[in-house]
This record gives C-alpha cells, sequence and structure tokens, in this order.
C-alpha cells in the first residue's frame, strides 16, 4: 500500500490532488452530514467512484506514451467538473434546510439602495442589452472546453496544468460554499416581483435551453461562472495576449450577465472573482515548487532503482 501511495504522488499533478482531494472530502463530509443516510446513498458512491476514476488515470497513465493518452490524463478534469456540479443539487440542504437570499439582498439594499436585479428589470432592461450579454453569458460554456482543446493540441500542457488546478480550487471551492451557504439566486427570489421578462430573440434562447437543461436548483453564491472565466482571460493575457484581450470585454459581460439575467446576486459575482484570484495566486506560487517536487521524486526513484539492478 505503501508503494501505491508513493507511486501516485510522484505521478500526479495539482490538479489530480485536487479532485481526489475533493471527492474524498466530499465523502467524509456526507459521512458525517448526510441524515436521513439514505437521502444521500447515491451521492457518497458518486463521489467515491469519480475520485477512485481520478486516482486511477493519475496512477497508470502516461500522457507521454501517445495522443490517446495524453487526452485522458490531461483533459479528464475538465470533462468531471460539469457531472461535480449537477451533483451539488443533491447537496445544496446537506448542512442548512432553507435559503439565505434574504441576507444578501438585505446586503445589498443596505449597501447599494437598491436591488440591482429589480432595479434592471424596471430601469434598464431592453432586448438588445439582453442579447449583447447573454452573449457573453453563454460563451462561459464554450470557454473551458475551447480553452482546455486549444491548448492540448497546441501542447502547451504547463499552461494547461495550470488553468486547470486553478479552475479546480475554484469550482470546489464554489461547490462547498453551495451547501455551506445556499443560495436560490434573484430568478427564484424576485419571481413573483419582477414585471418584464428577459427576453431576447436568440442568445437570451440559448441561455435559457442550456439552464433548463443543465441547471440546478440553488448554487447561486459564488458565481462560479465568472470566477472561471475571469481565470481564463488572466491566463490568455499571461501567455496568449491577443486572445486575452479578445475575452476581456467579453468575461465583463459574462459577470454582468449573470446579474441582468436574473442569476446571480451582484455579491455572488464578487465572491466568485475573489476565489478566483485566490486561486490564480496559489498556483502561480506554489505549481511550480510542487512540481519542481514532483519530477525531483521521480529522478530519484529512477536512480534508485538503477542502483539497485
Amino acid at each position: 500500500m505503501k508503494d501505491v501511495v508513493t507511486r501516485f504522488a510522484q505521478r500526479a499533478y495539482p490538479m489530480d490532488w485536487l479532485v481526489v482531494g475533493y471527492c474524498a472530502l466530499m465523502v467524509v463530509w456526507i459521512l458525517l452530514m448526510g441524515r436521513p443516510f439514505g437521502d444521500y446513498d447515491k451521492s457518497l458512491v458518486f463521489y467515491a467512484v469519480m475520485g477512485s476514476v481520478a486516482a486511477v488515470i493519475a496512477y497508470h497513465i502516461d500522457e507521454h506514451e501517445g495522443r490517446g493518452y495524453a487526452v485522458v490524463r490531461l483533459l479528464y478534469p475538465a470533462v468531471m467538473f460539469s457531472f461535480f456540479y449537477r451533483a451539488t443539487g443533491g447537496l445544496m440542504h446537506l448542512v442548512f434546510p432553507e435559503y439565505f437570499d434574504w441576507q444578501l439582498v438585505t446586503f445589498e439594499k443596505m449597501i447599494l439602495g437598491v436591488h440591482p436585479t429589480l432595479f434592471i428589470d424596471t430601469k434598464l432592461l431592453t432586448t438588445f442589452w439582453t442579447e449583447l450579454l447573454s452573449f457573453c453569458y453563454g460563451s462561459y460554456y464554450l470557454m473551458l472546453p475551447s480553452t482546455a482543446l486549444f491548448l492540448f493540441f497546441r501542447g502547451d500542457w504547463d499552461v494547461l496544468k495550470r488553468i486547470t488546478a486553478a479552475a479546480a480550487i475554484t469550482f470546489f471551492a464554489s461547490y462547498i460554499l453551495f451547501s455551506l451557504y445556499p443560495v436560490e439566486g434573484p430568478r427564484w427570489y424576485f419571481a413573483e416581483q419582477y414585471q418584464h421578462a428577459v427576453d431576447g430573440p436568440v442568445f437570451r434562447k440559448v441561455v435559457e435551453y442550456v439552464i433548463a437543461r443543465g441547471a440546478v436548483h440553488g448554487g447561486a453564491m459564488p458565481s462560479s461562472h465568472t470566477g472561471v472565466a475571469l481565470i481564463i482571460m488572466v491566463y490568455c493575457l499571461q501567455h496568449y495576449r491577443k486572445i486575452g484581450l479578445v475575452l476581456l470585454p467579453i468575461v465583463v459581460g459574462l459577470a454582468a450577465g449573470t446579474v441582468w439575467g436574473r442569476f446571480h446576486y451582484l455579491s455572488d459575482v464578487v465572491v466568485g472573482a475573489l476565489i478566483a484570484w485566490l486561486s490564480i495566486f496559489l498556483v502561480n506560487h506554489y505549481h511550480d515548487r510542487w512540481t519542481a517536487n514532483r519530477v525531483m521524486s521521480v529522478q530519484l526513484t529512477t536512480k534508485e532503482g538503477q542502483h539497485v539492478s
């Protein structure tokens, strides 16, 4: 068993540790908090299986053995993120039975003097801005997979690992907060107070289609969409400046679109952005150090093996 753990530690990247660690944390958390347990047995199995799959991939697959191996080894976390998001729907009330929208609504009204989505509803709502901001918001669903594929086929695997690690921190921190501080979002909380529908002929309908088939009820605090989009934009600005500059107005529009489209409170956007900046800081300061330790460990093991033989 010790040899297995050692081998995993030698082969795992930060993104692998994050995925496996998150799954292990969720298993423990469900065992401690899931009552009645019968309501959470499927979630327990889900996280156990996902963590095991990630561990097996990190342990057995070497991206340098071929393109097919590399696809699985480097892109599996991006595939798993969507499944992890869907799983939060069954854990929204793992800790608290109620939503806390009223606290955010009271806080924002105290700070801003208005409820942003209600102000937009009565003062600003137009089809033009709805379509433009819906386009920005909807671009999120292509942003992570297209970025991952771009980096993969370009061969910039180090940047891909960094973005994946930062996105993992942001996603997992957000998913945990979904349960620790359940928030429905303004489209549910203010549903009976809106005077106008947020409507548009193309992009709004696309967003509504995706939301209807992929969103969970709750999970508004924080806005992981804003956080992950910000991460992608920042890394593109660092490594592919022209692409980053193109993404800049889109990400700003995406953040605004979360509030305009009634998916998030302004507070959700701010917290999501703060988590993203923290994730970028952690990856920028510790990814190289961890990777260097990993490489050194592999080299020492290889030398020891050669010496023994």
